[in-house]
């Protein structure tokens, strides 16, 4: 696997590549749900690449920039294991070079759940996905469904500015209780650990009263609670919303998503499951 720091070094190495290219984005801290992305970038296409950039502009202020998981090295052996063929890494100041003004926004999906909870933290998504599409051309970009709100918004983005690339989502990968694999799970401690597995337990136990007849608004507020008394400090929101549009639904439609955003000790969890009406 070559490994790339400057916009330069990747222009050259991108010509060596023949056949078509996958690009996988990351902020690092590398996990077994990032290698399943890695994973579905090889079916995908003849070459890989994958990025790691941290990037600044989708992180608030107050939000965990800086203490936010660098593990270069250990990532960059764990995507060469996995067959990755090009590791891109650049510089702050090569992505947002001085003078730097334009920033991408998407309306519409970007309004409700993490954009409202974290202004501005999908501007700064829908920019570095934009500039790194628009630095590696790939024919196919991945991505976990476990930020499904993010994926949406890249496909809003893509679609929108005719950008010419395949935007792929990737199932969650889950320890075996459940637990949506996150760079952020390390920031519990082990009762912690412990407790965060009410997060996707209240999902699937909303889900089954939800596919049952139970009313929306009951389940929802059930989730809620049952969250608080497992121990998470605060629930941003648990919702069924319309898969595509992530908007609110009352009651249940055709294809849905339950989503939810929590916080249990120093970490904020967020995750998903599908809901679909036979």
């Amino acid at each position: 696997m070559q490994t790339v720091r400057t916009s330069e070094e990747l222009t050259r190495a991108l010509g060596g590549l023949s056949g078509t290219v996958a690009l996988v984005p990351t902020l690092g801290a590398l996990h077994a749900g990032h290698l399943a992305l890695i994973d579905e970038a090889k079916r995908r296409a003849d070459h890989v690449v994958a990025s790691i950039f941290v990037n600044p502009t989708q992180f608030g202020p107050g939000e965990d920039l800086d203490r936010y998981p660098r593990r270069e090295e250990e990532d960059a052996k764990l995507l060469a294991a996995r067959g990755c063929d090009l590791l891109w890494i650049p510089k702050v100041e090569d992505v947002y070079p001085p003078g730097f003004a334009t920033t991408i926004h998407v309306s519409g999906v970007t309004e409700r759940w993490e954009g409202e909870v974290r202004p501005g933290h999908f501007d700064g998504v829908a920019t570095i996905v934009a500039k790194l599409l628009l630095s590696v051309r790939p024919d196919v970009a991945v991505f976990g469904e476990k930020d499904f709100q993010q994926l949406a918004v890249i496909r809003r983005m893509a679609a929108d500015l005719d950008l010419g690339v395949e935007i792929a989502g990737v199932a969650t990968v889950r320890d075996r209780d459940g637990l949506a694999l996150s760079s952020r799970n390390q920031f519990l401690s082990a009762g912690q650990r412990a407790l965060a597995v009410a997060l996707p337990r209240a999902l699937e136990t909303a889900k089954a009263a939800i596919l049952e007849g139970t009313p929306v608004a009951e389940v929802l507020r059930g989730a809620k609670q049952s969250l608080v008394n497992a121990g998470f400090l605060r629930v941003d929101y648990v919702a069924l919303v319309d898969a595509d549009t992530l908007e609110p639904l009352e009651k249940p439609e055709k294809a849905m998503r339950l989503i939810a955003a929590a916080t249990i000790g120093a970490a904020r969890l967020i995750d998903n499951i599908p809901v679909e009406m036979e």
